[in-house]
């Protein structure tokens, strides 16, 4: 088995889990290499932050180790490292795949802008004290008209993310659907929608009041978008394959994580 590591190098914790893990490698001759796409395995060390960049380097299964706060991605604490190799060699696991989403930005003129898969969430927010006008059209039909902080769609992966923050459901992250949260809407309709995920949603920007900047946030990386803009988002034909050495039931990791 050859793993790629990707660690949070600004966590002091998750630099000095990579050195245990490097050492642990060793004694099992795994070989650990230098480029993902080469990897059978990538291990992400850090919080959600990191698996979710780590999700984006390669189609190689995902395992999480967690030096982060709560972690719902990364499963594994480092004073497990020991038994999830033993584990991982004696195939003790099972991959749960989850789906992805992609986006792309159509500007008033037509040009197209591609934007970068997310594994939780494409979001569209604002970096001031104005609001973002904007429709919300799913499969070609207008939903609603909202005046708002901005708006999630979010995979079931990240229904515990952003989502979550914003009044958003709980979603066990292996359903086939896509939520819609709008971000602190000035409207009567300001609860979450639920679509399957073969929905077609866009979100229409009619006015940026008061100089707004906004943005699409696609896992948090940032893309600026204007008035006029259309932001087209579906579900991705890629998806996420998630190593999971734990038997416990997305029950149970909402009755520990979430007290």
């Amino acid at each position: 088995m050859t793993l790629f590591i990707n660690v949070d190098k600004y966590n002091k914790k998750a630099i000095r889990t990579k050195e245990k893990l490097i050492s642990i490698c060793k004694r099992h001759d795994l070989k650990i290499c230098d480029n993902p796409e080469e990897a059978k395995l990538i291990c992400s060390i850090g919080g959600d932050g990191t698996f979710l960049k780590s999700s984006k380097l390669a189609t190689a299964p995902l395992i999480g180790i967690n030096c982060g706060t709560l972690g719902y991605l990364t499963d594994i604490n480092p004073d497990e490292i020991d038994k999830a190799i033993n584990d991982l060699i004696n195939k003790k696991y099972f991959i749960e795949e989850r789906m992805m989403l992609k986006a792309e930005i159509i500007k008033e003129n037509g040009e197209i802008i591609e934007i970068e898969d997310a594994l939780n969430e494409i979001a569209i927010s604002k970096n001031s004290f104005g609001v973002v006008r904007f429709d919300t059209i799913v499969n070609g039909r207008l939903i609603n008209s909202y005046t708002a902080d901005g708006i999630i769609v979010c995979t079931p992966t990240g229904s515990t993310a952003y989502n979550l923050s914003c009044g958003g459901p709980i979603v066990d992250p292996t359903a086939c659907i896509l939520t819609v949260t709008p971000i602190a809407a000035h409207t009567l309709l300001n609860r979450s929608v639920v679509f399957s995920d073969d929905a077609l949603i866009e979100i229409k920007i009619t006015e940026l009041r008061n100089n707004t900047q906004a943005y699409v946030l696609s896992d948090g990386n940032p893309y600026e978008i204007r008035t006029n803009d259309t932001i087209r988002i579906r579900k991705s034909d890629k998806i996420t394959k998630i190593v999971k050495l734990n038997w416990q039931s997305f029950v149970d990791t909402i009755h520990h994580k979430i007290k």
